[in-house]
């Protein structure tokens, strides 16, 4: 016999959904299915809380207490880079491989580095915007104007200095 249900407790499934589309229930009913949610329902608001993500894949957290889901995104590095280009959203359905060659301004750079301060391993901030520089140039666009790598060098060499910043203390 399975044990007793505890309603008090509280579970976390993380899983990557498209932005502002409702995930297939085949897909969310093995993860949530035995939690006892409907998965009808747990993608209509997944859909609902990625609108602003249209078209870009995101990490969702999903807390379930007391058979209620509360949805919360992870952002990932590569899509807030995509959301800096500011990119119309696509159809995925029909078109494919879209290359991101924009240009982004290394302060929207630095806001997402802030953003993912917590999460990076790096010691400094130099070494997070080095991170993101890391991702902007494996998406395929430019940062200033620049490849994103001779940016890298330029903050390695000290002659691109970059403010300091310690990211908050995460409340869970």
């Amino acid at each position: 016999m399975p044990p007793k249900f505890d309603p008090n407790a509280v579970q976390y499934v993380i899983m990557r959904a498209v932005g502002g589309e409702v995930a297939a229930t085949s897909a969310l009913a093995p993860k949530i299915g035995p939690l006892g949610l409907s998965p009808k329902k747990v993608g209509d608001d997944i859909a609902a809380a990625t609108k602003s993500w249209k078209g870009l894949k995101v990490t969702v957290k999903l807390t379930i207490q007391n058979r209620k889901a509360t949805v919360s995104i992870v952002p990932a590095a590569a899509s807030m880079v995509i959301k800096a280009l500011k990119e119309p959203p696509r159809d995925r359905k029909k078109v494919k491989n879209v290359p991101h060659d924009g240009d982004v301004k290394f302060e929207d750079i630095y806001e997402i580095a802030k953003e993912l301060r917590g999460r990076s391993m790096s010691r400094k901030m130099s070494g997070t915007c080095c991170e993101i520089l890391g991702t902007a140039q494996s998406v395929g666009c430019t940062v200033n104007g620049m490849h994103p790598h001779d940016l890298i060098e330029q903050i390695q060499s000290g002659d691109f200095p970059v403010e300091d910043y310690e990211a908050p203390a995460k409340a869970e």
